[in-house]
């Protein structure tokens, strides 16, 4: 019985990073973003699996998800996948701090407030981590420098509101979808109900 159970949750959790892969594929910009900031909606099918079976699901499904995606379309900066790591590093935090407190709170509610929470938590992590991270490792792999102010404009207006755009769209097509599948998920949820 526990073999089926694990093995079960290894064939969805696959699924969900195969379908999360195609929906990464489905990128595009946003209009008056930098044209390498783009939306894609892949942090669904690991918020689906972080609800169902924890945070490190949620994480697995990015792992291979951003795995899958450097393997089949590669990196402009070579051996060191930087915008597979950065992808990897906003969905994770993103889909894990959700999928904590709507497991914690349950229901709709804690839904809600995960997202909403997650959202922001996401922004101000990838704020941090472009400009002590992923700027210097673009610098000195592909020399695309950005210092002073031009960094600080396109890190506070560019890539903070991007994050948070990103999680509200992210949040405005879950919910709806979270919404249809509740029924058949209601079964599964580990997660507390909420009185």
């Amino acid at each position: 019985m526990q073999r089926s159970q694990a093995l079960t949750k290894m064939i969805f959790l696959s699924l969900m990073a195969g379908i999360a892969f195609i929906l990464q594929k489905l990128e595009f910009p946003l209009p008056g973003f930098p044209t390498f900031l783009k939306i894609d909606f892949s942090e669904v099918p690991a918020l689906i699996a972080g609800l169902l079976y924890g945070p490190l699901a949620g994480v697995l499904v990015e792992f291979f998800k951003n795995f899958l995606h450097f393997l089949f379309s590669g990196s402009e900066t070579g051996i060191i996948p930087v915008g597979q790591l950065s992808n990897f590093l906003a969905g994770s935090v993103f889909v894990a701090v959700t999928s904590i407190i709507a497991r914690k709170v349950g229901e709709l509610k804690g839904l809600i407030y995960g997202l909403a929470t997650a959202t922001v938590i996401s922004a101000v992590v990838m704020t941090s981590a472009n400009w002590y991270v992923f700027f210097p490792l673009y610098s000195k792999l592909i020399h695309w420098t950005v210092s002073g102010s031009q960094k600080f404009a396109l890190i506070m207006f560019g890539i903070a509101p991007f994050n948070l755009l990103k999680g509200v769209l992210v949040t405005a097509i879950f919910i709806p979808l979270y919404l249809k599948l509740q029924p058949h998920l209601k079964r599964r949820l580990s997660f507390r109900t909420a009185p």
